[in-house]
Parts: C-alpha cells; sequence; structure tokens
C-alpha cells in the first residue's frame, strides 16, 4: 500500500510541507522584465507587482482535492434549488428586455445565460473577493500552471492598459475568475462583449457586458439557437452498450432505430432525429440517461464539467415552471471517493487494465480501463465508478492474488 500511503499523503500535507525550488521574490524578479516585454506600461507592471505577497491559501486550494465527490443528485439539488430557481425567474420577469435583446443579437437562448448567472456567482451576489493579480501571481510561482499563469497575468496588463479594468477592480476567485460570469483574463480579453457600448467591458457591476459575454463565448463555441441541449431518455431492456462510448456521437434517428425513446413520452420530431447526440449515463446504467446535443457541448467549452452543464440546463427548464428529470438516482452506489479512486487505478493497473498514472482522478483513461474490466467480466459497460463497481474490482483483484505494493 505504499503508493497509495504516499498519495493520500500528497493529497492532505499543508502547502508549507512543500519547498518552493525558488523564492517567490526571485519568481517575480524573472517575470517583471518578461511582463514589461510583453508591451504592458511600466506603470502597469508597477500597479501589479511592486510590493506583492504570495496567497498561499491558493497553493492549497490548488494542490488538494476534497476526498469526497458530491453524487451529482446532490449537486443538482444545489444547482437547481428553490431559492435559485425563484431568484432567476425574479430576475427574469425583471430584465427581459435587456436578455431579449442579447439573445437577439448573439442568438444564445438568455434562460441558458441566467443559469450560468446563477450557478457563477449567484446573479452577481457572490463573485469572489481575492486579488485576481495576487491568485494568479502565487499560482505561477507555484509552478504546476506555471505557464498558464503567467498567460493570464499578461492579459491582465493588457486589460489595464486598454481601459477594460482598474487595478483594484480585479477580484475574482482563488484561480484569477472573475466577475459575474467568471472569466479568467484570457478568456475575457478574446470573449468578452461591451453590451451598452460605452466602451468599458465591466463584467464585475455591468449586468448586461456579463451576460453579453456569456453569449458571445456560446455564440463562438458552436451554439444553436433554440437547439435541444438536453434530453432525457429511457433505454429498452438489454440495451446493448458494448460498442458504446461516452465520447462518440451518432444520429439521433440511431438512437431511435436503437430503441432509444424520449423520456416525457413525446415522440421524436424529424429536427432531433437529423442531429447528431451523445449518449450520457452520468451515474451509470442505473440511474437517468441523456441524449446531449451539440449545445451540451458548447456549454463544456464554458466548464468542462457534466455535472455543471447538467446543472445549467436543469436550472433553465425550471425557471419556466415545473420540470423534473424523471429517471431514478442510484443513492445506494455513490460515486467514490478520491482515495478509492486511487486504489480503483492502481487495482485496474494491476488486473491487466491501463488507467494511466494512478492519481486519484476519474478521467476518460481511467473509464476506459473500467470499460474493459466490466466488458471481460460481463458487467454493464457504463463506466460508472461508484461503490458497487469499485467493490467488484478490489475483490478480482484480491481472487487474482495481486496486492497493492
Amino acid at each position: 500500500m505504499t503508493r497509495f500511503i504516499i498519495a493520500c499523503l500528497l493529497a492532505i500535507l499543508p502547502v508549507s510541507a512543500f519547498a518552493q525550488e525558488e523564492s517567490f521574490a526571485d519568481w517575480l524578479a524573472d517575470f517583471r522584465p518578461r511582463l514589461e516585454a510583453s508591451g504592458a506600461n511600466p506603470a502597469t507592471v508597477s500597479a501589479m507587482l511592486d510590493g506583492l505577497e504570495p496567497d498561499l491559501s491558493a497553493i492549497e486550494r490548488d494542490r488538494s482535492q476534497p476526498e469526497y465527490v458530491r453524487p451529482l443528485w446532490e449537486y443538482l439539488d444545489i444547482a437547481a434549488s428553490n431559492q435559485r430557481i425563484r431568484m432567476g425567474a425574479d430576475e427574469i420577469a425583471g430584465r427581459r428586455a435587456m436578455l431579449t435583446a442579447i439573445e437577439n443579437r448573439f442568438r444564445v437562448d438568455y434562460e441558458i445565460l441566467v443559469a450560468i448567472w446563477g450557478l457563477e456567482s449567484s446573479y452577481g451576489a457572490i463573485q469572489g473577493d481575492r486579488d485576481v493579480v495576487r491568485s494568479l501571481a502565487t499560482l505561477a510561482w507555484e509552478g504546476r500552471r506555471r505557464s498558464w499563469a503567467e498567460a493570464q497575468l499578461i492579459a491582465v496588463a493588457t486589460m489595464i492598459d486598454r481601459g477594460y479594468a482598474r487595478r483594484d477592480d480585479l477580484r475574482g476567485s482563488w484561480a484569477g475568475a472573475m466577475g459575474q460570469t467568471q472569466f479568467i483574463p484570457e478568456t475575457y480579453l478574446r470573449r468578452a462583449a461591451d453590451y451598452d457600448g460605452d466602451g468599458r467591458i465591466d463584467i464585475w457591476a455591468n449586468v448586461g457586458d456579463a451576460l453579453a459575454s456569456a453569449a458571445n463565448l456560446l455564440g463562438e463555441a458552436g451554439w444553436v439557437h433554440n437547439g435541444p441541449v438536453v434530453m432525457e431518455v429511457n433505454l429498452p431492456d438489454g440495451f446493448d452498450l458494448t460498442s458504446w462510448s461516452p465520447g462518440a456521437s451518432r444520429m439521433t434517428a440511431e438512437w431511435s432505430l436503437r430503441g432509444v425513446t424520449r423520456a416525457d413520452g413525446e415522440s421524436w420530431n424529424a429536427d432531433h432525429l437529423m442531429q447528431a447526440s451523445r449518449l450520457n449515463l452520468p451515474a451509470g446504467l442505473r440511474g437517468p440517461a441523456f441524449l446531449t446535443f451539440a449545445n451540451f457541448q458548447a456549454l463544456r467549452r464554458y466548464n468542462n464539467s457534466t455535472s455543471y452543464s447538467i446543472g445549467v440546463w436543469l436550472l433553465s427548464q425550471r425557471f419556466g415552471g415545473e420540470f423534473a428529470i424523471r429517471g431514478g438516482w442510484p443513492e445506494n452506489d455513490p460515486p467514490i471517493t478520491r482515495s478509492q479512486t486511487l486504489e480503483l487505478q492502481q487495482g485496474l493497473l494491476d488486473l491487466g487494465y491501463d488507467p494511466g498514472s494512478p492519481d486519484g482522478m476519474f478521467g476518460p483513461n481511467t473509464r476506459r480501463a473500467l470499460m474493459g474490466f466490466q466488458r471481460d467480466n460481463n458487467y454493464p459497460v457504463d463506466g460508472y465508478a461508484g461503490r458497487l463497481m469499485y467493490d467488484q474490482v478490489i475483490a478480482a483483484l484480491a481472487a487474482s492474488g495481486e496486492t497493492n505494493p
């Protein structure tokens, strides 16, 4: 169990237990001339970097992953809570003219924009109160994402030099996300939009700018106006998952020919049948099944999380009244913890399946390895890492005589 114990220690040790290869002052001295060479105004460089100190809590947040993985059904209860629905419906009622104008300009459905706004900042109420420059500088010094963090700092300097924001305006999350729609600086420069034409894109205090910016991002990600995002479906008994891949699209007509039906009992319409969609089983075969369309992939360009994208869709549907996911959730088979994922990965590796380097994070490589195990052992090939399948892998490992060294 040595490798498992070391990995767990790395996940929980405080930042003080890790020695940086260089001091913050040394990183700052190295980065300053590169920021100047990027074309940043000297006064901007001074405003950003003079007297700057690291925020060690940002490193702790970056290096630590919560042990508990929230089940999707619990996440959705929070994402589409009654309070969030009520607040969003009130915002729609009070800002309908502005929302309609943004939808007409960017061809992105405004219910989706309001749902993103609600999830990202609770409709502007919770934007983060950290100094974005300090957070990004700390992450750059720490080194794990240095190139990314330094690129964000250069983008911050560009924002200030162009008059888009003042140094003191730059408040946000520990990871550098800013404003009511939580844009990182590079995304702000590429995608932020000036709704009211005042020459300044204020995603912190100007709701129109914030929502127009989100609309512009989704539009450039391929959003299809009035197109489907997610449809809950029913799978026929004995549905063959052996050739299924979560990332593979098929025409909806093909899913229909394989017996997939709409969970709401309605017939497929011709428009849906001619669109590509993916079968998504976020809680495995025992949970609800969904077809996800191009708009779902556009949402993942905003936040590359299946849970987040389903949460945005569900909240957007509930603004208009009662709407529920019909399928039941496997509450007796919750997703496994980070440390259990690490054990699962090592177990799959020892059994001859390749999940990549065990790291406690359940990604595509681990899903493929788990699906290989399921296929070879006559389990439903749904790739869901719940407690029941974790137990099966650990039992197979014990039966094989292998151990986690």
